[in-house]
């Protein structure tokens, strides 16, 4: 993608054409989608797992429509050319069809994202048609739906059986169908995503489903050691950014308390005879001008 380009939902389409995988990773703040963005990813996603990883909850599930709407504003202000993605949280769109519909445009009016991600199988197929028709593209999300954790039992590996891996191609082919431009498959075996991006002509984004897919998203968390209170198998961490930091923020205090720091490189002057004027106009006869600095 050429530096100034913008990305689209039809750039996805487009580098599945060409066989070229697709890079999509999360930002949840201005400073570190600034630094996703410069890097070149295709998209950038807006994702609830903001709860856990900015917010501290233990699931996704406690995350509201009003903090996600926060949390992208802020991203848009940074991101200029890859796709803004948002993610639909719990309880905005599974409620109604209504309910479904003006939580995206809000997505895309407040939050200032392009696209909006939800969570489930054919059960939504008329929820996504839904918000298609209102002019909004939709990336769907099946396998480990992080949403449906108290359904699932925990966060399991989802499509180890034929028959649920049959129940995951029927649910992406009724994602297709109703409109999705793309489909992220997580924790699923690599076989079964594979399978899935073949029978598809919209592009699929694994997490945790093999190399087979038509491209790969990680949370930045994850990808740079800032989050260890979950640890997936398919995380692989390209930084320990947690240890630099705890690493510098020791030495700040271990500098302050000695008092290191601040040096001389890091104080402002103020020039002698502004300082003896100053104590003058104090009436503050024990100064002296030795103490400017």
């Amino acid at each position: 993608m050429p530096a100034n380009t913008t990305a689209t939902v039809s750039t996805f389409a487009e580098k599945r054409s060409r066989n070229e995988p697709i890079t999509v990773l999360t930002a949840y703040d201005y400073a570190t989608a600034r630094l996703v963005d410069e890097a070149g990813v295709d998209a950038v996603l807006i994702g609830d797992s903001l709860a856990m990883v900015m917010l501290g909850h233990e699931n996704t599930l406690s995350v509201t429509l009003d903090e996600m709407v926060h949390h992208m504003r802020s991203v848009s202000r940074a991101v200029h050319k890859a796709l803004l993605i948002g993610d639909l949280p719990f309880m905005s769109y599974q409620a109604g069809i209504q309910d479904a519909v003006r939580s995206s445009g809000r997505l895309l009016k407040e939050g200032g994202v392009a696209a909006v991600k939800l969570e489930g199988g054919r059960e939504y197929a008329d929820t996504v048609r839904a918000i298609v028709r209102a002019g909004i593209p939709v990336q769907g999300h099946i396998g480990l739906t992080p949403q449906s954790v108290n359904i699932f039992g925990g966060w399991k590996v989802q499509g180890r059986t034929a028959q649920s891996a049959s129940r995951l191609v029927s649910d992406a082919l009724a994602l297709e169908d109703a409109g999705c431009f793309s489909l992220v498959i997580e924790s699923v075996p690599d076989q079964v995503a594979t399978y899935i991006t073949g029978k598809l002509t919209i592009p699929t984004i694994g997490i945790g489903a093999g190399a087979g897919t038509s491209g790969q998203v990680l949370v930045l968390h994850d990808l740079l050691g800032l989050y260890t209170d979950i640890r997936p198998r398919f995380v692989k961490r390209y930084a320990d950014l947690g240890s630099a930091i705890r690493q510098a923020v020791c030495c700040y205090r271990d500098e302050v308390v000695s008092r290191t720091f601040p040096g001389a490189e890091h104080v402002y002057s103020m020039p002698p005879e502004e300082w003896r004027q100053f104590l003058a106009e104090m009436g503050d006869i024990s100064g002296s001008a030795s103490h400017a600095k």
